[in-house]
């Protein structure tokens, strides 16, 4: 599961629901505080479910995205 470290905006979304990823990649983009913050896989797999759309208001712990 990759969930935003703090309250931002989803930027733009690098993968693909059924998409594979390894560790590490970069998955999610949100901007914060004017930084924009690439978010990375903690486990490699498929992209199971993406929660979020591109423009959207997360909060801090918000689900983003499952990567099983």
């Amino acid at each position: 599961m990759v969930t935003s470290p703090m309250p931002g905006k989803v930027v733009k979304l690098l993968v693909a629901e059924g998409e594979e990823v390894k560790v590490d990649q970069g998955v999610i983009v949100v901007e914060a505080m004017k930084m924009e913050n690439e978010l990375k896989s903690a486990v490699a797999g498929k992209v199971k479910e993406i929660f979020v759309a591109e423009g959207e208001v997360v909060d801090s712990g918000a689900k983003l995205l499952l990567v099983e």
